[in-house]
Order: structure tokens, then sequence, then C-alpha cells
């Protein structure tokens, strides 16, 4: 599945709107400080980090407390 204009029609729009200009960021001032909203996209990306880095060593851990714990049996059809 690609990006972009496919037929006809989508082609011609592509042209009709290719050089205006939908909105003028530049004179708009920003709500937020974008330095705070960099700062909270970092916080928020760590936080992920380490709760995946935790996630494995749990993982780790229970899987070796299963294994220690674990009860083996011979199964009937091999000896």
């Amino acid at each position: 599945m690609g990006v972009g204009a496919e037929d006809y029609i989508d082609k011609m729009l592509v042209q009709k709107y290719q050089e205006v200009q939908a909105d003028n960021h530049d004179n708009m001032e920003s709500m937020v400080d974008p330095n705070k909203m960099l700062e909270a996209m970092n916080d928020y990306a760590a936080t992920a980090r380490h709760m995946m880095e935790l996630r494995q060593r749990l993982n780790i851990a229970c899987y070796a407390i299963n294994a220690k714990t674990a009860r083996y049996q011979r199964s009937l059809g091999r000896r």
C-alpha cells in the first residue's frame, strides 16, 4: 500500500492543490512552549523504555522461578 496519487483524479487534485498553503504556522504563536513539549516527550519515552526493561526483567525472573518449581513427569510412551 503506497502513499500518493494512484489514479487520474488524484493526480489532478495533487496538481491543483500543490501550491496552496493550507496552514500559515509561521505567523501563529504556539500555546505550548516547544522546549517543555520536547522535555515531556523525552520523559514519556524514557518511562516507556524503563517499563519495557522492567517487564523483561520480570519475565526473566518468572521464567527462572517457574523452571525451578517445575515438576516433570515421565511420559507413558517413553522410557
